[in-house]
């Protein structure tokens, strides 16, 4: 009986050390990933910025989230985006309220740091304190705001769309006039050699450049992408004048599907119309209310 009583012992005792390192390399390994994910986003989005090893970013530049809910009260639904402000020299969140129409409903402090901000777990847990039951909400998206100095350099938009297997991530970057500055892939399962061309220089980058006049009416053409065209697309044209020629030239031109995957193209060229279009028409509004409220955001 006392044999039975120490196998089972050691063994217990084995299984607990075991599940407390295992334990313990899980939450190594799920920080560090996050954090390699973190940096990997934020790398994408100062390169659609234009900057790099080789040009830094300035000291100015700061970016701004600003996250969206949807908020549900007895029925009726609004929206609510969690605000950058600035309170004198202090930087916080507001939760603006909007009616669906657009129209502004009310507004709240939201006591929570930038940095804890960055976690879904950490705003859900402040939100919680402002919007009590029987009242709901659900996080949808989130607007990244580049500025610099007082003034909008661009916007960065985190999305994701249907591909022609799953979903397809990407990052898509605006000026303050709405025209493209640039996307870049994040993630994806498109078929190598066919739809996962998608992530190449000479199909992503034919987006760059695009007006949100053409984005609305952008469509996919099935022709053979010019020569020259794809040898700017892929940074191959070093001449000044030549690569100012051929992108006035190409501008406004529709997306010229990869070959063997026009459905890859049509996903990602209507994925990227819709991200734009829904986006441009929020940040309109919540513009419209950010000056009617004379809201003293931070960006």
């Amino acid at each position: 009986m006392n044999e039975i009583l120490k196998i089972t012992y050691k063994l217990t005792l084995s299984c607990l050390v075991a599940a407390f390192i295992m334990g313990g390399v899980f939450t190594f390994t799920h920080d560090a990933k996050k954090q390699n994910e973190h940096r990997n986003v934020q790398e994408t989005m100062l390169s659609l910025l234009g900057y790099g090893k080789g040009n830094p970013p300035p000291k100015d530049l700061k970016l701004y989230n600003i996250y969206r809910y949807i908020i549900t009260d007895k029925g009726e639904k609004f929206l609510g985006y969690m605000v950058p402000v600035k309170k004198g020299n202090e930087e916080s969140y507001e939760l603006v309220i909007l009616k669906i129409n657009g129209e502004f409903f009310k507004k709240f402090p939201v006591d929570i740091d930038f940095e804890k901000a960055l976690e879904t777990s950490e705003r859900e847990k402040v939100l919680k304190q402002i919007l009590h039951p029987p009242i709901e909400f659900s996080f949808a998206d989130t607007i990244i705001i580049a500025s610099k100095g007082n003034r909008r350099i661009a916007y960065l938009l985190p999305g994701e769309f249907p591909g022609f297997k799953t979903f397809v991530s990407v990052m898509l970057a605006l000026d303050p006039e709405f025209r493209i500055m640039g996307l870049e892939i994040m993630e994806h399962e498109e078929d190598p050699g066919l739809g996962g061309e998608i992530e190449q220089d000479y199909f992503k980058n034919q987006f760059r450049d695009k007006s949100f006049k053409k984005v609305k009416e952008l469509k996919v053409i099935k022709k053979p992408l010019p020569e020259e065209y794809k040898k700017y697309l892929e940074g191959h044209i070093i001449n000044k004048d030549e690569i100012e020629r051929i992108r006035k030239k190409y501008q406004d031109s529709d997306i010229y599907a990869i070959t063997g995957a026009t459905i890859s193209s049509r996903s990602v060229t209507n994925g990227v119309k819709n991200i734009v279009k829904k986006f441009v028409k929020r940040m309109k509004i919540l513009d419209n209310v950010i000056a009617s409220q004379r809201l003293a955001v931070a960006f």
